[in-house]
């Protein structure tokens, strides 16, 4: 499933042909995707504008001029495509390659930009994971699916003090306490593999051990914060990592991937100068970790 940077990606691709423009018609190619679409979801986009392009963890979010939301989860192998025709004047056209086939193009928007002309934004996705919905602004916050969602990986909200206060007594290993969602909205297995690996920090470690019995950080917990921003920040720019279903906005790969300290490189040497170790992979509830042997305590 694409983590955040690869939903980044995305959103960052949809903005300049989507935020903006009004709908001028939906046309749903089924009657669900991994659920039903809900009642009259055509109907209501239609005529509308959307006024900002967004993001809360994995889902995209599409603001409306009616007040509601648009919400777009990816799934598995979702993905968008942008297709202009001869009357549009939109530069760069977003592609993602990996399925063009149109027995999988679900939903398809056809928008009017007042810059670029006709657009039209066709969703596709094989194995229809992927789903949307439509959410009232006014109750975005305390809607299902984003009431317990932890704060997000890009901003001052994830310190130090933060990680300490959710960290204390918590006896979870401490990938499975980053992969926690309602502590950190988005962070995935690849990130959370090479931000430990950044920090130093063996992902077998249990979470409250980082922290003093007053509650106060202890030493080692100091660079994750920072690390985490930093990894995150990274494959962003990078395009996120192209594995399996993932291309960035242009159609391109994304090539984080080739970035990786430890995640899909067991049996290889720790990149970190002068440690001498080995890659490892364990398995933690149900999910491969790759951590170096050596200096990662």
């Amino acid at each position: 499933m694409p983590e955040l940077p690869e939903v980044e990606t995305v959103r960052r691709g949809l903005q300049p042909a989507m935020e903006g423009a009004r709908i001028e018609t939906v046309t749903l190619n089924r009657g669900d995707l991994r659920f039903p679409f809900p009642a009259q979801f055509a109907e209501r986009l239609t005529g509308r504008t959307v006024t900002a392009m967004g993001r809360r963890a994995k889902y995209l979010t599409a603001d409306l001029d009616s007040g509601m939301v648009a919400v777009m989860h990816l799934g598995m192998s979702g993905s968008f495509r942008i297709e202009a025709g001869e009357e549009s004047r939109m530069p760069g056209i977003f592609h993602h390659d990996r399925s063009k086939l149109a027995a999988h193009d679900h939903v398809v928007f056809d928008l009017a930009h007042p810059q670029y002309g006709p657009v039209r934004v066709v969703y596709n996705d094989p194995r229809r994971f992927g789903f949307m919905d439509l959410v009232a602004r006014a109750d975005f916050e305390n809607h299902r699916f984003f009431a317990e969602l932890g704060i997000e990986p890009v901003g001052n909200a994830l310190s130090t003090a933060y990680l300490a206060k959710r960290f204390a007594g918590k006896r979870t290993p401490l990938k499975a306490a980053l992969l926690d969602q309602k502590l950190i909205a988005g962070l995935g297995n690849i990130y959370v593999c090479e931000a430990l690996h950044g920090a130093g920090l063996s992902p077998k470690l249990l979470a409250g051990s980082l922290v003093t019995r007053s509650g106060l950080p202890g030493a080692r917990l100091e660079p994750l914060a920072d690390v985490i921003r930093n990894v995150i920040a990274r494959a962003i720019e990078a395009g996120g990592s192209s594995l399996r279903d993932h291309r960035q906005a242009n159609g391109e790969l994304g090539y984080f991937q080739h970035s990786f300290s430890v995640y899909d490189r067991e049996g290889e040497a720790c990149p970190r100068p002068e440690c001498g170790g080995t890659i490892r992979r364990i398995v933690q509830s149900g999910r491969s970790t790759f951590y170096c042997t050596r200096c990662q305590r």
